[in-house]
């Protein structure tokens, strides 16, 4: 895309020219309906993220800002979030059913374990602030390093750092009561 037109459909948008949808539909739809592909594997999804995503792009079109990202940087953020928030509510969704025929009891791999099953918003609590506020945006709210540490005024290296270490803590909190059940059944069996 060119540069011309880019500035030309982010004039529109702050006019709040229904023009700039169909410029933004026509010219980034293919490439946003792959981000959201990625994220929630469906095609069917994909194409309601994609049309939930060009709504909350002309809903919040006025306070799309050029100097703070570029114009895909502002669509991806929007659309890959709107993904990841349809996501988690089809999750939230089937957590709610009850499958009494489907039991995971016996498989505690690596694999099985889900940290939308394991309290780990809660346990999220227990770990100093600022390791919270990163790991939350990294985690929950999707966001990269480099835009967690834009969102929350960070600089990239300490976002890196209260990773690491919110992570270590977090480890604490989950591995070590496992290892200690894993040692007592070692020893009992």
């Amino acid at each position: 895309m060119s540069a011309l037109l880019e500035k030309h459909i982010i004039e529109l948008l702050q006019e709040r020219n229904e023009k700039a949808i169909s410029l933004l539909y026509e010219n980034y739809s293919d490439t946003l309906y792959g981000v959201a592909y990625k994220v929630v594997k469906d095609d069917a999804l994909a194409q309601d993220v994609l049309q939930e995503s060009f709504i909350k792009i002309w809903k919040k079109s006025e306070t799309y800002d050029p100097t703070k990202a570029k114009l895909f940087t502002w669509l991806f953020r929007i659309t890959r979030n709107t993904a990841i928030d349809k996501l988690r509510s089809g999750k939230s969704k089937q957590e709610k059913e009850i499958q009494m025929d489907v039991s995971d009891v016996y498989k505690v791999g690596v694999d099985g374990v889900n940290p939308d099953f394991i309290d780990m918003r809660e346990n999220l609590l227990k770990i100093d602030y600022k390791y919270q506020i990163v790991l939350e945006a990294l985690f929950f709210e999707g966001m990269t390093q480099q835009e967690a540490s834009e969102e929350l005024d960070i600089p990239l290296g300490t976002i890196k750092s209260r990773l690491k270490i919110g992570l270590r803590e977090m480890r604490k909190i989950y591995i070590e009561p496992m290892l200690i059940f894993w040692i007592i059944a070692t020893i009992l069996l």
